[in-house]
């Protein structure tokens, strides 16, 4: 181990992923968005289910909250500095369920899955139900499939959706890398089980023992085995997001460069994330790198997000 790397705001081995993948002004950015991250505000959206966001927005100022709105996603809410996740848990309309707390970066999966009315939706690694219950209230007239392998994490996705009133979901206990073949789904959500090296903050000690070689080398074996298995039962003319919470390209364009390399799924490509100005201007402006699949995205941690990848497949007809 390096001086430098003892010295750094993150795990040693963190920051020697980073500098194997990254030229050295990245590496910089990324150890800088570490730090910021440690003052990252509260954010959380209106759950459309219970309430919407006018309605948070009401709440909210009621009990003195300030917040600013998000210009690329009406129901997303950034809170004022002073404001902690234990305030939130005060208020009715977080014990009502008109709220849930999630992160920016978080709430884009779904946005750019965009479930449809009517459409079979599967969410292969739903727990806790953050990103299930944004689809359910993006579109209360899909048909949610949420898969969840452990029965506790299981039971608290069943809570959290009856909660937030997401009716249109269906929870199954299941292993998905084993999803039988007799499914089969118009769109998917696979926010893949990962390393959460975006989601780092400074200091967290605790990162230093959960971010190691071997996370990264059983983490990458599930990736590629859920990929394979979302795309197996993906229908013809079907759309799949795979995301994970990393910036590591060993998680995220290498498994889909992988997966669109093998045989059995040459009839899928990938759907170029195209963003307008909302998404990329002004202070909520996603923060984005350069990564080796033009078309996909990798958000880098900052104060306002966690690092995050986003790619989108479609399956020909």
């Amino acid at each position: 181990m390096t001086q430098q790397n003892a010295d750094a705001p993150i795990p040693a081995f963190l920051h020697d992923q980073l500098e194997a993948a990254y030229q050295a002004e990245v590496v910089q950015r990324l150890l800088d968005g570490y730090r910021a991250a440690a003052s990252r505000p509260v954010t959380l959206r209106a759950n459309t289910l219970k309430a919407d966001a006018e309605t948070v927005a009401g709440a909210l100022g009621r009990v003195g909250i300030g917040f600013t709105r998000v210009p690329w996603y009406e129901d997303a809410f950034v809170l004022d500095d002073a404001v902690s996740e234990r305030d939130v848990w005060t208020l009715d309309i977080y014990r009502e369920g008109a709220v849930y707390l999630q992160s920016l970066s978080s709430m884009t999966p779904p946005l750019a899955l965009g479930p449809r009315a009517g459409a079979d939706a599967l969410d292969m690694c739903a727990a806790p139900g953050g990103k299930t219950s944004q689809m359910a209230a993006l579109e209360p007239e899909a048909h949610i499939t949420a898969c969840e392998l452990s029965a506790p994490r299981a039971e608290k996705l069943t809570y959290n959706l009856q909660k937030l009133g997401a009716h249109n979901v269906q929870v199954m206990k299941t292993d998905a890398r084993r999803l039988d073949e007799f499914f089969s789904f118009d769109q998917i959500l696979l926010d893949a089980p990962c390393t959460g090296t975006g989601t780092v903050r400074a200091g967290d000690q605790r990162a230093e023992k959960r971010i190691t070689a071997q996370l990264l080398a059983k983490v990458t074996r599930s990736q590629a085995q859920l990929l394979d298995r979302a795309l197996t039962v993906l229908k013809p003319g079907g759309e799949l997001v795979y995301s994970t919470c990393s910036v590591l390209p060993q998680e995220n364009e290498e498994q889909v460069r992988s997966a669109l390399k093998a045989k059995r799924h040459r009839d899928c490509e990938l759907v170029p994330l195209n963003l307008d100005a909302a998404w990329t201007e002004g202070d909520f402006a996603l923060p984005l790198l350069e990564n080796g699949l033009p078309g996909t995205l990798t958000i880098a941690p900052a104060r306002h997000f966690e690092g995050f990848y986003i790619a989108k497949i479609k399956k020909a007809h």
